[in-house]
């Protein structure tokens, strides 16, 4: 068994911004967050995949099918995007660094063939990330 982690780049805006709470209460908890026009980041994505070793290719996934299925389902979605008013997942959901991991798990589950999805790395700054792993 083997990891193999590639990495992609995606800009995106956000705030911070619950519902059901009063103007007063988003401010006094997200602080410049929660500015309703939202700021930028550039985000560095990672996903880390486990596997064999295909003893015939030496791959454990297929670079380029899993290039394609981050680029179709993350990338393609996410750059370039108010995460808040253009990704149906953040309607209902703070973009946080953290949901963002979740949610990126969330889309790539499933769909990369071959090995098995083993974590989802967002940074959000160069001192700033999460890492999701799926339910325990």
């Amino acid at each position: 068994m083997i990891s193999l982690t590639r990495k992609a780049e995606f800009s995106a805006a956000h705030y911070y911004w619950n519902e059901a709470w009063s103007q007063e209460k988003n401010e006094a908890v997200f602080g410049r967050c929660a500015n309703r026009n939202g700021h930028g980041h550039n985000y560095t994505l990672e996903v880390t995949v486990t596997g064999d070793v295909d003893a015939v290719t030496g791959f454990v996934v297929d670079l380029k099918e899993l290039k394609e299925v981050m680029e179709r389902e993350v990338v393609g979605v996410y750059d370039h995007r108010h995460l808040n008013l253009e990704v149906p997942e953040f309607k209902v959901m703070v973009p946080t660094t953290e949901n963002i991991a979740i949610a990126i798990w969330n889309r790539l589950a499933g769909k990369i063939k071959g090995a098995k999805l083993e974590r989802v790395r967002v940074y959000e700054m160069p001192d700033l990330f999460a890492d999701y792993c799926g339910e325990a």
